[in-house]
């Protein structure tokens, strides 16, 4: 991942193309899990990120190939971001009983540059974890991410249509008329998966 500022739109954009990224420290464990979302309580939910990607297929299929795909997340308040924080996940919403998630099936890794290496991400049986972090973002700062997923043979497919996602999603502490809360915005896209 590597920090830089967002001069532009534009400049963001053709900054991103060749990405270069550059070792950064892993954020320590914040207290913002425990937070409410800002939203929650009256805040405003997002205000502060603009969030982009480039390379997530609209459609992918089954199997061993990996998609990869870079992510952005700028920092366009006038304020730092404190307590931030960065996780990636690829799963799919559901929205009627009996629906299944694809996350089990899914394989989610990021580049890390310093030991040129691919990552794996999984929490449990899910394809999602945490991504290292600066610890605050700057006005106007970015933080660019390469990341690949894949889901794998053995999907049950013919019984629900799958949206799915592939996100970074980036989150630091704010406060509310008194509370710290927390505020999140993703860069990542959705797609489907074509049948054989």
């Amino acid at each position: 991942m590597k920090i830089r500022r967002a001069l532009s739109a534009s400049a963001a954009t053709a900054v991103l193309l060749p990405v270069a990224l550059a070792a950064a420290p892993v954020a320590q464990a914040a207290p913002a899990g425990a937070m409410p979302p800002c939203h929650e309580i009256g805040g405003h939910h997002n205000q502060a990120f603009v969030g982009r990607s480039f390379g997530v297929p609209q459609t992918i299929s089954l199997g061993t190939k990996w998609n990869n795909f870079t992510a952005t997340l700028t920092n366009t308040s006038k304020k730092e971001m404190k307590s931030f924080s960065l996780s990636a996940e690829v799963n799919n919403y559901v929205y009627n009983p009996g629906e299944r998630y694809l996350s089990p099936y899914a394989d989610l890794q990021y580049w890390d540059p310093a030991q040129k290496a691919w990552k794996t991400l999984r929490d449990g049986d899910t394809a999602k974890g945490a991504v290292p972090a600066p610890k605050t973002l700057k006005p106007r700062e970015s933080v660019h991410v390469q990341l690949r997923f894949r889901v794998r043979e053995g999907l049950p497919l013919g019984h629900q249509a799958y949206d799915a996602y592939a996100y970074l999603t980036g989150t630091f502490v704010d406060r509310y008329e008194g509370t710290d809360c927390t505020v999140s915005d993703v860069a990542g896209s959705t797609f489907a998966i074509l049948e054989k």
